[in-house]
This record gives structure tokens, sequence and C-alpha cells, in this order.
């Protein structure tokens, strides 16, 4: 007597609702199959079911694999988790009955079984011990995209694809940092997805549909959708911006308007969500072109690179950009508002024909917090910020204030400490500080933090060289309290206590 062999587990992806979206092998795959499965709510009734209907045979071996909860709450002492847990566990195993048997299992899944899909709780407790095939669906997300006809993506966008159950805030960011989205898993959790689009700047390009390619399909603008009419089987979606009309932007009749955002001391690594969103979202984009050549390339974005030097040609430029309905992004180093461009630009948009130009500043990571974080955090207690750049200030004020902030023993950062053109000042301050400093005190050269070149080492005060600090190095000089260990690993760490010893 020949041993008996298993089933074959498929995992059947049935797209999106129409049934005439089910691929052929899906049909096949249902057709030679001995049990036919699907997963359906406490009524009974199952979506998966009702589109590979006409493909039932009445001779199917049907397993209804019926949840004990979906929204609302339950007594099991693991909460929903746990109920859900014990359901696929049970689930598994009445499947595995029949795959023992030597019976082949087809279990249904709308759209694609590996996307969001109830089959995969099947597959990862079944597949590694029975012959197992998935077949792949049209998921959702390209259903909608088809039912709007609007590209999805295009070119080098990014598509993020979002459960609306994540939480509002993490929706915001991630909204605001994409080029293109789709938010499944709607219903209930519409109000706050709603307001994750509107917070992130989204809400206008939005577009919504529901149950695409099924009985009751709707679309529409998102913005004017109600919330109590919003089923589960419904998605949110931003399409691709590329020769996408414009929607306009809250602040001015024409739309215009001027965001000054940090790139960080590097890439795209420091950028941060909402400096994402306002650079995909800009017409023009405006800046120093070394910082320019960190932003991404958007088709029909125009850039407008200049030298460093001209600061208020170029934010009376992007005021002037934008007085014609332009939204501009002018692109800073850092933080825009340490030693950088924010300045620049709020003082010409302080001028009486830029005062209906809506201007705002978006933060980033500038270098003292870079190259702090290198170290381990030379920056842990009070600390002042210095350029030591004489192009826009009398060396004397500097000086001034080095002594001041040294006699008061807070950590220094120093910005702009050295160029082609100053190549003293680093020496000078060195010396004015070791008069209120001990040679031993830790210094933090911070070079290219971030980049291809980044260098970050600490001295001591006393043996600080000026010709080893530049244009893109940024100084950190501990306090009479900042420690200096080597670790176990060879690893050195720089820290400056939180707590201040009293007298």
């Amino acid at each position: 007597m020949s041993e008996q062999k298993n089933g074959r587990l498929y995992g059947v992806g049935l797209g999106p609702g129409d049934p005439a979206l089910m691929t052929v092998r899906a049909v096949q795959v249902i057709a030679q199959a001995d049990v036919v499965a699907y997963h359906s709510a406490r009524h009974g009734r199952s979506i998966a079911r009702s589109i590979a209907a006409e493909h039932l045979r009445p001779d199917h071996i049907e397993e209804a694999l019926v949840y004990p909860v979906t929204t609302e709450t339950t007594d099991h002492p693991g909460g929903y988790r746990g109920a859900l847990d014990d359901f696929y566990a049970e689930a598994a195993a009445r499947l595995a009955v029949h795959l023992d048997a030597g019976r082949t299992v087809a279990v249904l899944a709308e759209g694609d079984p590996m996307f969001y899909g109830s089959y995969m709780h099947m597959h990862k407790r079944l597949a590694d011990r029975y012959p197992t095939e998935v077949i792949p669906g049209v998921t959702s997300v390209s259903a909608a995209a088809a039912r709007l006809g609007t590209p999805l993506v295009e070119g080098e966008e990014v598509l993020t694809i979002l459960p609306g159950t994540l939480p509002e805030e993490e929706l915001t960011a991630r909204l605001a940092a994409t080029d293109t989205a789709v938010v499944m898993k709607l219903g209930r959790t519409f109000p706050a997805v709603r307001r994750a689009f509107e917070a992130s700047g989204r809400l206008p390009e939005a577009r919504y549909v529901e149950r695409a390619t099924m009985a009751g399909e709707r679309t529409g603008e998102l913005a004017g959708i109600d919330p109590g009419s919003v089923p589960y089987f419904a998605v949110a979606v931003l399409p691709s911006r590329i020769d996408a009309p414009r929607p306009e932007a809250e602040g001015t009749a024409d739309g215009g308007e001027v965001a000054v955002v940090g790139t960080g001391p590097a890439g795209p690594l420091w950028l941060t969500p909402e400096t994402r969103g306002v650079l995909a979202a800009a017409d023009d984009v405006v800046g120093y072109t070394t910082y320019l050549e960190r932003v991404p390339v958007r088709p029909g974005q125009s850039r407008h690179g200049s030298d460093n030097k001209v600061e208020s040609e170029r934010a009376e430029f992007a005021l002037d950009l934008a007085r014609r309905g332009r939204r501009v992004a002018v692109v800073s180093g850092g933080d825009p508002g340490v030693f950088a461009m924010a300045t620049a630009v709020l003082e010409v948009a302080a001028q009486d024909r830029y005062a209906d130009v809506p201007v705002r500043v978006l933060p980033g990571v500038t270098a003292a917090n870079a190259a702090a974080a290198r170290a381990g955090a030379p920056l842990g207690h009070d600390y002042a910020t210095i350029s030591l750049s004489d192009r826009l200030k009398p060396w004397e004020v500097i000086a001034e204030r080095l002594r001041a902030a040294a006699s008061a023993d807070l950590v220094l950062a120093l910005y702009n400490p050295g160029s082609r053109s100053r190549t003293w000042q680093v020496g000078k301050a060195r010396d004015l500080l070791l008069e209120h400093r001990s040679p031993d005190t830790p210094v933090v050269l911070g070079r290219d933090v971030g980049g291809p070149a980044e260098n970050v080492r600490t001295v001591r005060l006393a043996d600080l060289d000026p010709a080893e600090v530049d244009m893109r190095t940024i100084l950190i000089v501990g306090s009479s309290q900042t420690r200096w260990v080597r670790r176990g690993d060879g690893e050195q760490i720089v820290w400056t206590p939180r707590r201040y010893p009293e007298g």
C-alpha cells in the first residue's frame, strides 16, 4: 500500500472585486481544488466567496473561516490579538486535516494574498509543512488608480502604502514626506486619516475610492466625503504630481508662498518628513548650489542655484516668484535659522511690497547637533553658539562674546571657524579660550558630518591645530565639566554632565 501524499496549499488572489479581474491561473486553481476556504465575519457573508462564486462546484468542500471578532471588543484573556491568534491557529489546523488527507486546498483572498490579506496567516502556519503556491491578484491599490483614471506613480516618484490604523501623527508625517500614497483600511479610521491629510497639507490633492470595481463603487475628492458614509473597503489616494493640476495653497489668492527649509548637514537621511514634502511640492527650488544639489531633481520643477554670498538677492528672487503664484522652497544647509538663509529671507520679507507673501521656516538638523551626536553628548548642559566669521561682524565683537561665554563656563559650538581667506581666527579663539579653560579641555572637530568625507575626532584644546580646520568643520569646545573617555571597544566618547557642581 503506497504512502499517502500530502495535499497542496494554494493562496488564491481574486483581485479587487469584479470577477472578470480574476487571473486565468486563479480560475484554474479553484477548478482543480478539492477544498475551497474563505474568511468571513460572523454574519457569514464572504466577499472572497462571492467573487469566485461562479467557479465553485457542488462537490467542492467549503471551509468557512469565520472570524470570532472584527471591530468589536472581546473578553478573550489575550485581548483582540489573542483572540485572532487562537482563531488563525484553529483555522490552520482545520486546513491541515485536509492537506494531511492529500486534498488540494485553495484559500481565497480578495486582492493579492500577500497584500494586507488574511491568507498570509495561513501561509505562515502551513507553508513550511506542505507544498504551497501563491497566485497573485490585482490589488485594490491598482484598481483604485485605474478607476480614478489618474497616474498613481511615475518616473522617480515614491509610492507609500499606509494602513489607516496608524497613529494620526505618524500618518501625517508619512503623507508629508512622500510623493504619492494610498491609505488603506478606512471605515472608522476615516476622520483621523482626513485630519492627517489636512495637517500634512495634502488634502487638496487627495482622492477617494470606495469598493473599486464592485457594486456600489464611488469615487470623489477626499475633502468632500461624509465620514459617516465610509466603509472599510475604501482607500484614500494621493496620485502622481507629475503633470497634475496644482491645487491652490492657502494664504494668498494666487497660491504663492516661500518655505525656507533646512536640509541638515548632509544628504537625504537628515531631512525631516515635513521638509521632504515641501521640497516635493515646490514649483521652484532656490538656493546655494552646493545645498541645491542635495535636493532630488523632479519633473516640472525649476531650480535656481547661486553663489553663497548673494543671500539678499536670493531671498528677493524667491519672494518675487511667490508673488507670481509660485510655491518656492529656499534651501539652506543645517537649520535655516542658525547662521543661514531664514534671516535673509525674513529681512527682505519685512518690506511692505512682500507683506502679503506667506513665509514659513522649517527646521533642520544643525551642524552642532550632528557633530555632538557623533561624538556623544558634549551639548548635554548649557552651551553657546558663536560664529567665528568676521565677514558680517567685527572680530572684536566675536572675541568679547568668546570671553563672556568662556568665563561663564559654557560649552561652545563654534560655527564658520575658517576658510581659505580666514586662517587666523581659530588660533586666536584657541588662545583666548586657554585663558579660561584647562589645556586638557576636549574639543570635538566635526568635518562633513553625514557626508562622504565625514571625520569626527576629539583633541585637547592646547593641541587644536588651525591648519586642520576649514569651512566644513564645526568645533565644540567643552566646559570645565565635559568628560572625555575611551571605552573598552576603543571608541572615544565626549559628554557634558547635566548636573553642575554646587558652589
